[in-house]
C-alpha cells in the first residue's frame, strides 16, 4: 500500500487553539456587523477585526507544524494535499453555494452590479469559486473587485491553500535556523506594510487602507502584495513556534487569550485626531499585535490545557463552528448590507435587534453546517480517497 493510500489518525487537538479560533471568528462577524452601519470607519467598536485573517494564519501554521512535520516518513505530498483538501474544501463550497443562493438578496447601492447580473452568469461564478481560482475582474458581479464575489472571506482561504503548499514543497524541509531566518525576513516585510513604505511602488494605491494591513481580496499588485505579506510572517511564525516548542503554561489559559484577543481586535486606532501625521502609530501597533502578540497566545493557548466542565464544553463547541462560522457567515452580511441601504429611517434599536438576530442566526447556520454536512462529508472524502 503507498503513502498516498494511508490515512494516518489525527493527533490530538489543542482545545484551546481551536476555542480561540472560535472566539476569533466571533469577533469578525461582529466586526463586519458593526462596520455596515460605521460604513468601514475606524471608530467602530471592534477597530482591528480585520487582524482576525492574520491571528488565523499563525494558528494553521502552528497547527500545520504540530500535526505533520513528524509524518512525512510515513506520508507523501499527495497524501498531505488530499488531507487538507478533506479539511478545508467541503465547506469552501458549502459557503460558495450559500453565497450563490443568498445572491440576490444583497440587491443595494454598495453592490451596484447585481441587477445586471442574470441567473446563468451566478451559477457560471459559483462553479469557478469552487474551484478556490482567483476570479478575474470580467467577471465581476457584485462591484467590488473580490476573488470571490459570492463569499468574500474566502479570499483568505485561498491564501491559505498557498501556504500549504508552500509547506509541503519547500518549508518543511527547512531547519530551525533556516526558518527562523525566513521568518524574520517575514516580519520586516510586515512592518515595510503596516508603516505604509512602499517597496514596490504597488501600495500607492492602497490609500484607503494606509498603516493597516487591510487588504488582499482582489488580485490587483497592491492587494496580492497586501495578501501575500500578511500570509508569510503569520503563517510561518506559527510554524516555528510549534517547531521549537516554548510553549507557555498559565492557569485559565483559554479565559486570558479570550481576553486577550478582545482587547487586541477593540483597540481604539491609533494616531486619529491628534495634531500633525502620527497614524503611523497604527501601523505600529498592527505590527506589534502580529510579531510579537499573535505567536505569544498561540503559545499560551498551546501550553495550557482545560480539563472538563463548562471550559471544555465551550472550547469544543467554539471550535466545532469556528470555521464553518467564518466561511458561512458573509453571505447574510450582504443581505444585512441591502437591509440597512433600504431601512435608513428606522429606529436604532430595530437595527440593533436585526443585527443580533443576524448574529445568532450566523451561529446556527454554521454549527448545522458543521453537523450536518461538513462532518458526514469528510468521513465520506476520507472513505473515498484513503484506505
Amino acid at each position: 500500500m503507498t503513502k498516498n493510500n494511508i490515512y494516518l489518525a489525527s493527533k490530538p487537538r489543542y482545545e484551546i487553539l481551536d476555542g480561540l479560533r472560535g472566539v476569533a471568528a466571533m469577533l469578525v462577524v461582529a466586526y463586519h456587523l458593526f462596520e455596515i452601519h460605521y460604513h468601514g470607519g475606524p471608530d467602530q467598536p471592534i477597530n482591528h477585526g480585520y487582524l482576525a485573517v492574520d491571528f488565523f494564519f499563525v494558528l494553521s501554521g502552528f497547527v500545520i507544524g504540530y500535526a505533520y512535520d513528524d509524518r512525512w516518513d510515513r506520508m507523501s505530498t499527495w497524501a498531505f494535499f488530499k488531507r487538507r483538501l478533506i479539511r478545508l474544501h467541503p465547506m469552501v463550497i458549502f459557503g460558495t453555494l450559500f453565497g450563490a443562493l443568498m445572491f440576490y438578496f444583497g440587491s443595494c447601492a454598495e453592490f451596484p452590479l447585481i441587477n445586471d447580473t442574470p441567473w446563468w452568469m451566478v451559477v457560471l461564478v459559483m462553479l469557478w469559486c469552487f474551484t478556490m481560482i482567483p476570479l478575474p475582474h470580467s467577471m465581476d458581479i457584485r462591484g467590488w473587485a473580490e476573488t470571490n464575489p459570492l463569499n468574500g472571506p474566502a479570499w483568505s482561504l485561498q491564501w491559505e491553500y498557498l501556504a500549504n503548499i508552500l509547506y509541503a514543497l519547500l518549508f518543511r524541509r527547512f531547519s530551525k535556523a533556516a526558518l527562523g531566518i525566513c521568518v524574520a525576513i517575514f516580519a520586516a516585510m510586515t512592518i515595510t506594510l503596516c508603516l505604509d513604505i512602499d517597496v514596490t511602488g504597488f501600495l500607492q494605491e492602497r490609500s484607503y487602507g494606509s498603516y493597516t494591513v487591510v487588504g488582499g481580496w482582489s488580485t490587483t499588485p497592491d492587494q496580492l502584495q497586501v495578501g501575500l505579506t500578511r500570509l508569510l510572517y503569520p503563517f510561518f511564525s506559527g510554524l516555528l513556534v510549534s517547531r521549537v516548542g516554548k510553549l507557555i503554561k498559565v492557569r485559565g489559559g483559554f479565559w486570558w487569550c479570550s481576553l486577550m484577543i478582545a482587547v487586541l481586535f477593540c483597540m481604539p486606532w491609533m494616531g486619529l485626531g491628534t495634531e500633525g501625521d502620527s497614524r503611523w502609530t497604527n501601523g505600529l501597533y498592527e505590527a506589534f499585535c502580529i510579531i510579537i502578540c499573535f505567536p505569544i497566545i498561540v503559545a499560551i493557548g498551546a501550553g495550557s490545557s482545560v480539563k472538563g466542565g463548562k471550559s471544555e464544553a465551550i472550547n469544543r463547541f467554539l471550535g466545532d463552528i469556528s470555521y464553518p462560522l467564518y466561511i458561512t457567515h458573509f453571505p447574510l452580511i450582504y443581505m444585512l448590507m441591502s437591509w440597512t441601504d433600504s431601512h435608513k429611517n428606522v429606529p436604532l434599536s430595530t437595527h440593533i435587534f436585526v443585527s443580533v438576530c443576524v448574529f445568532i442566526l450566523a451561529i446556527l447556520i454554521a454549527y448545522g453546517a458543521y453537523k450536518l454536512y461538513d462532518l458526514p462529508v469528510r468521513e465520506w472524502l476520507k472513505k473515498k480517497l484513503f484506505k
